[in-house]
């Protein structure tokens, strides 16, 4: 066995050790129990007498090591799960104190970490606290919480609040949905419900704080300027499309085709995760390699990924999604990886074990994940199967792509949301081709609308008949009645449908492996 396929498998277990840690309420104690397990087996299998009578004696003992190898990572990857997931939390020990059925009022310093989302008359943003006050003393504090507002001002990233208010437990209230891991997840363990708000000019904040603010605070400020030149070039609900495929902004576009994003599937397109980063970047390198050499398409493509993280803020389910984009391109583009289905695993492994619980309980991170096996190991077989069609102009390959992205991600999805779309696949053919396109011209409507508001309107003009032709093919697609079915699909169903994905690749493989050797 090769040494970069025992890397693999030791990448692999310590993901699985990840994903099943939250099965475990005593984390400590199965972690100990595997690392005695995994031990046992690396010391009987490493001593020389051990299968000294069987003729592959050498092979087997080099087996057991691995297996008990696996095993001891797998441990590491529980542990890590549970020294993420069981943390300290002083802000948690103030919320679980009640003082006449609610948390006990707090007074709490920090600065906003994060754009308010606003829905209606309702808001929420992300506080990230520094200091909390108590009788006799301030302690120092580093830790985000949710505040939920009715009636508010506009609050901008970095800035520097004093909130006083009672801080709560979140609850699962939604049936299905774990919103308590959701919420922690983002490093959010309680929540401040209405409480009083007054600007605080004097914050402890450490150097580190102080350069983000710094930094996010200017790429905020060209976000929102980049926005707002689009929709004063664009027309809703076209702008609100366009800066929801860019920026990821969803809160302009109506409920209405909100309703029909959900029911066609193509609600991604709004996200900037690794699903449409991986899309959009493999279809923006195969337009680009005919005008320009491969070397060159793969650093534009790069190129324009980087700048779409920083415009969303660079939050950290982008930044994984934009890993995620740019190792497939490196190792289906560029071809200088040795390995990319490890590389791919490196990445993985890498991201989880700085955010363990994302693995579990971040869907985008999932559906990342997911894309990009499909476009590793489906989309080969597909461009063999459909070898004899011409490729024009880099269509084919998008298509299949958009396929195999589908078919890798649709159960997930489904277990998700307990909705499956039976127009997934013909909405996504007709839109993702030309999401790079859409892009770009939104892209560059957005930069000459900075520039000029006329110069803005007439480049929007082609973005408008992009984004006004795919916006029509997802309302209508979505208003057919039999556009999506309600399914309920238990954790086990959803282990069987990944089965038997991998069974039919594996099978699929076999037959073009003697056309392809």
């Amino acid at each position: 066995m090769h040494k970069s396929q025992v890397f693999g498998y030791l990448l692999i277990f310590f993901l699985v050790g990840v994903f099943v840690g939250p099965w475990f309420t005593d984390v400590t104690t199965a972690t100990l129990v595997f690392v005695l397990i995994g031990t046992i087996i690396v010391a009987a299998s490493a001593y020389e007498k051990t299968f000294a009578k069987t003729k592959k004696a050498q092979l087997n003992r080099q087996v057991g090591v691995l297996i008990g190898g696996c095993i001891l990572v797998l441990a590491l990857g529980v542990f890590r799960y549970g020294q993420v997931n069981l943390n300290h939390s002083v802000l948690t020990e103030f919320a679980t104190h009640q003082a006449e059925g609610k948390g006990i009022s707090v007074t709490m310093r920090g600065f906003v970490d994060g754009e308010m989302i606003v829905n209606g008359d309702k808001a929420q943003l992300i506080f990230h606290v520094t200091e909390l006050e108590v009788p006799g003393r301030t302690i120092a504090v580093d830790e985000k919480t949710l505040i939920f507002l009715s009636s508010y001002p506009v609050y901008k990233f970095g800035d520097t609040l004093s909130v006083t208010g009672a801080l709560q437990l979140p609850d699962n209230f939604t049936p299905g949905f774990d919103y308590i891991q959701y919420l922690k997840n983002k490093e959010i363990r309680t929540t401040i419900p209405y409480p009083k708000i007054s600007l605080a000019p004097v914050v402890s904040l450490s150097p580190l704080q102080q350069l983000k603010i710094s930094v996010y605070r200017r790429i905020f400020t060209v976000k929102d300027n980049f926005q707002s030149a689009i929709n004063r070039s664009l027309s809703a609900p076209d702008s609100a499309y366009i800066n929801g495929v860019l920026l990821g902004t969803r809160q302009d576009i109506p409920a209405e085709l909100t309703n029909a994003f959900n029911r066609t599937s193509t609600t991604h397109i709004l996200a900037i995760s690794g699903y449409n980063i991986t899309i959009i970047a493999e279809a923006l390198l195969a337009v680009l390699v005919f005008f320009m050499r491969r070397r060159h398409a793969f650093w534009v493509s790069v190129a324009i990924i980087i700048i779409f993280t920083i415009m969303t803020g660079a939050g950290a389910s982008v930044v994984r999604a934009a890993i995620m984009g740019v190792l497939l391109l490196f190792a289906n583009g560029y071809g200088r990886l040795y390995d990319p289905k490890n590389s791919i695993l490196l990445a993985a492994g890498a991201m989880i074990f700085l955010d363990p619980l994302a693995l579990r309980f971040d869907v985008g991170f999932q559906l990342s994940f997911l894309a990009v096996l499909g476009l590793m190991y489906i989309a080969p077989l597909l461009q063999e199967k459909f070898k004899k069609i011409p490729e024009g102009f880099g269509l084919k390959e998008t298509v299949l792509m958009s396929v195999s992205a589908q078919i890798m991600v649709a159960p997930l999805l489904a277990y998700t949301f307990n909705t499956f779309s039976l127009v997934s696949i013909p909405a996504n053919l007709l839109v993702l081709p030309l999401m790079p396109y859409t892009m770009l011209f939104g892209f560059l409507t957005g930069v000459a609308g900075l520039i000029a508001g006329p110069l803005g309107q007439a480049v929007g003009l082609i973005a408008l008949v992009l984004s006004s032709f795919q916006l029509h093919v997802i309302s209508w697609l979505g208003a057919l009645p039999f556009s999506a079915i309600t399914v309920a699909m238990s954790s086990f169903l959803l282990f069987l449908l990944y089965v038997l994905i991998v069974f039919g690749i594996w099978s699929i493989k076999k037959i073009y492996e003697p056309k392809t050797s």
